[in-house]
């Protein structure tokens, strides 16, 4: 269940933009895992290696990478007043995280954690 295209896509509006998403699930090891859950809240997922995910929704999409069996790695594009829609989502599913946003210029803007 860790693949779907039903959830909708990304906004055009994020899709040409830099990367301004950076974060780590700490505890959480298993992207196929984190792809479940979010599938589950409606978003779509499909698979982009072995091992790691892409996962969006309108306003959202990141690709969630394990790192050596401990966390998984965050990395994609956010529409920036979403982060701390993210961040509840995160702990609806009982995730712990370190989310990052960074502006247009490559300069950390805001940190969440949770």
């Amino acid at each position: 269940m860790d693949l779907s295209d039903d959830g909708p896509a990304l906004d055009a509006r994020w899709a040409g933009i830099d990367n301004n998403l950076c974060g780590c699930l700490p505890d959480s090891h298993d992207a196929s895992r984190v792809a479940e859950l979010f599938v589950r809240a409606g978003w779509r997922s499909r698979s982009s290696s072995w091992d790691a995910y892409e996962i969006e929704t309108t306003w959202c999409r990141f690709e969630a990478e394990p790192i050596d069996g401990s966390a998984t790695l965050l990395n994609g594009v956010i529409a920036p007043q979403r982060l701390d829609d993210l961040g509840a989502l995160l702990t609806r599913f009982g995730l712990r995280f370190d989310l990052e946003l960074y502006g247009d210029a490559g300069d950390l803007v805001r940190e969440a954690k949770g």
